[in-house]
């Protein structure tokens, strides 16, 4: 049977308006990206206020042993702390597909309203196709505006110190543009395997989230000084993601065949 992309809309735009409806869903949604942006606003205050503590050089010092002596620690910190906090920031584009991919997938189980949409002629692709941009689209959408916040309160916040616009950088902007929808991909993925055979849709969210983790430990080894981040660091990740992203995509239209669906959730 051949893909028909108004198939898959349908299923898109069916899963939107049961996002708009889930509240609970909404707020859990809004907390990550209030965080992302607060704190590493928060941090390049902190630098600018006090650009002259003492403090702030010796740690300087501990990523950078060569700084030069008339060199200012407290801007070393803030380029530093934008470049790790990159790392974070991409958690966001993981997660939040993973909230709305697990309620869209696991949850039809829990309401019993997957049935219908096995009486209608969809097909696997379609059915995953019409589902992953439901979760997709608000997580990407949701990146860029935060994306967006994020630049301008750093850079309020830094030009006291600076007396210039420090983002978007050449990093942050192939990183939203680029590898913000293969992670999300990638959250949304992992989210609709285990969906399709975890019991709940809270249990799916909890099992997916742990895919986070390998992310948020590799932000570690940024700050502990272990890992040198950049952008060939970051288009190599990329590159292997969008291998899991194939192989995610795959997996997925094999799992949610009808025939495997009806006899698994029947």
């Amino acid at each position: 049977m051949s893909f028909r992309p108004r198939r898959a809309l349908a299923v898109f735009w069916k899963d939107v308006l049961d996002l708009r409806k889930n509240l609970g869903l909404l707020a859990s949604m809004a907390v990550l990206p209030t965080v992302m942006v607060l704190v590493p606003i928060g941090v390049v205050w902190s630098y600018v206020r006090t650009p002259n503590h003492a403090d702030l050089r010796s740690v300087a010092l501990f990523y950078d042993p060569s700084l030069p002596l008339g060199a200012s620690a407290a801007r070393f910190l803030i380029d530093k702390t934008l470049t790790d906090w990159f790392g974070m920031f991409l958690v966001m584009p993981v997660f939040v597909p993973i909230l709305i991919a697990s309620q869209s997938v696991a949850g039809e189980k829990e309401r019993r309203t997957l049935e219908p949409l096995l009486a209608t002629p969809i097909t696997a692709a379609e059915l995953v196709a019409g589902k992953s941009l439901a979760a997709l689209v608000p997580a990407v959408l949701i990146t860029w505006v935060a994306f967006v916040f994020f630049c301008v309160g750093v850079d309020l916040v830094a030009w006291p110190l600076v007396q210039m616009p420090l983002m978007p950088d050449a990093l942050w902007t192939f990183g939203v543009l680029v590898l913000a929808p293969l992670f999300a991909f990638f959250g949304n993925g992992v989210a609709v395997l285990i969906s399709a055979r975890a019991g709940d849709a809270r249990m799916a969210q909890q099992l997916s989230a742990l895919v986070v983790l390998p992310l948020v430990g590799m932000v570690g080894g940024q700050v502990a000084g272990f890992l040198k981040a950049g952008l060939l660091y970051y288009a190599l990740q990329g590159a292997v993601v969008l291998v899991l992203d194939a192989v995610l995509l795959w997996a997925s239209i094999r799992l949610l065949d009808r025939e495997r669906l009806v006899s698994r959730w029947g």
